[in-house]
């Protein structure tokens, strides 16, 4: 059973995302394969941003949303079963589903899963001095590259880790977070709001995690990171302006 799924997942996502990047470098001017991982990276946010801009009206939506869920949390602090009671009465009277922002980022998580481990493989075969069984898995009318570049503008090695790339990819995830982020009010109470902390500790969290998980891993991994998170981050920023003028 689970040989069958590894095939399903070779043939279905991995084998086409592995011949497009070749495709990609081959015919991309200079031979760099981090503008070929660049450009794959922009294609495939393109073809699933129908899905993400989903997932960013509905984040959005619920941000708006917490001011007023601070008001039941504090009116029904001693009651948890009103409180979750007003919280839905909340979300359908928003006709706000605050599990649908969660449905497109899953659906996204076997394509984002599939081009870390094609990067990641391909680094290390390439740094190995293999090769020839990975491109096995190209098709007859991609060829194989005889030398694959992978300094990224003559600069970085994409097969060792860059300290630099890690670090640029902790901000940019830190400004998408961030953008998102829920506006609560102030309170002059001594207790703060459990779910307020916890936000506010996941917006400085997440970007010390990313730093940490590509401090070791291969520079192709983190410029395919950094090049999702600028992504969107350009997304969001036009959605939001978009919503702004909207409502004024």
């Amino acid at each position: 059973m689970f040989d069958i799924f590894i095939n399903i997942f070779r043939t279905v996502l991995y084998q086409p995302l592995f011949n497009f990047l070749i495709l990609l470098y081959n015919y991309l001017p200079g031979g760099d394969l981090g503008l070929a991982i660049i450009s794959l990276t922009l294609i495939i946010f393109l073809i699933l941003s129908p899905i993400s801009i989903k997932a960013v009206k509905s984040q959005k939506a619920l941000s708006e949303l917490q001011p007023k869920i601070q008001e039941i949390q504090k009116k029904y602090k001693d009651d948890k079963e009103k409180q979750a009671k007003a919280t839905m009465e909340l979300y359908q009277k928003a006709e706000i589903n605050p599990f649908k922002g969660c449905l497109p980022l899953l659906l996204q998580m076997p394509v984002l899963i599939t081009l870390f481990l094609l990067f990641k493989n391909l680094s290390q075969t390439i740094k190995e001095g293999g090769g020839q069984a990975l491109f096995e898995l190209l098709y007859p009318f991609v060829s194989a590259p005889s030398v694959i570049n992978t300094k990224f503008l003559g600069l970085i090695e994409l097969t060792e880790p860059s300290m630099v790339l890690a670090l640029f990819a902790g901000a940019a995830q830190f400004f998408q977070t961030k953008m998102l982020s829920p506006k609560y009010k102030k309170s002059n109470s001594q207790n703060p709001d459990f779910s307020h902390l916890l936000q506010k500790q996941m917006i400085y969290f997440f970007p010390f995690l990313t730093v940490v998980i590509l401090w070791k891993l291969s520079s192709a991994i983190a410029l395919y990171w950094i090049t999702t998170s600028l992504l969107s981050i350009s997304q969001q920023y036009l959605l939001l302006r978009k919503q702004h003028a909207a409502n004024n």
